[in-house]
């Protein structure tokens, strides 16, 4: 099993570089064989070249905006669309976008999550809020649950596993 995690966001507007803080964190863990982390900062369309590969999961970390309190972490099981995919703008690519273009691909991941966190500003700054800085550590730990059930499953044969849960 081959896993991207993908941290996505811009470290210079302030809690959007959440992604990038999560996965330097992950940088310090132990993670399963097979775990790929890479921060794409705000290139999605390296993103979308690096699925190219073959990745059987994905999970993307960044700032999610759902009126929640600041700090609140989000795990989101998208909806991907059977709908064809608009052509990927690499000057204006967003993680949705990549999202939209995986039904179209070959292989695409059987998994997908995205870890995500609310954000207390997204204003002009480099360094995360207090109130996200302080989601890390937990959002480091579902990443990494996220991980190890999905390895479990496939250890149990596949996706039925996941309805046990």
């Amino acid at each position: 099993m081959q896993v991207l995690v993908a941290g996505v966001g811009n470290i210079f507007l302030s809690d959007d570089g959440f992604g990038s803080a999560v996965l330097r964190a992950l940088s310090q863990q132990p993670i399963p064989v097979g775990t790929t982390l890479v921060d794409f900062g705000v290139s999605s369309v390296h993103l979308a070249f690096e699925l190219m590969n073959g990745y059987d999961a994905l999970i993307l970390v960044d700032t999610v905006c759902r009126g929640g309190t600041p700090g609140t972490l989000y795990v989101i099981e998208p909806e991907l669309s059977e709908e064809p995919s608009p052509t990927l703008d690499p000057h204006a690519a967003r993680p949705e976008s990549v999202l939209s273009l995986l039904t179209t691909m070959e292989h695409p991941p059987k998994y997908v999550r995205i870890i995500g966190c609310e954000p207390a500003s997204l204003d002009e700054g480099i360094g995360l809020t207090h109130v996200v800085a302080a989601a890390v550590e937990r959002a480091t730990e579902l990443v990494l649950e996220q991980v190890r059930e999905w390895f479990q499953c496939e250890e149990k044969g596949g996706v039925s596993c996941l309805a046990d849960s």
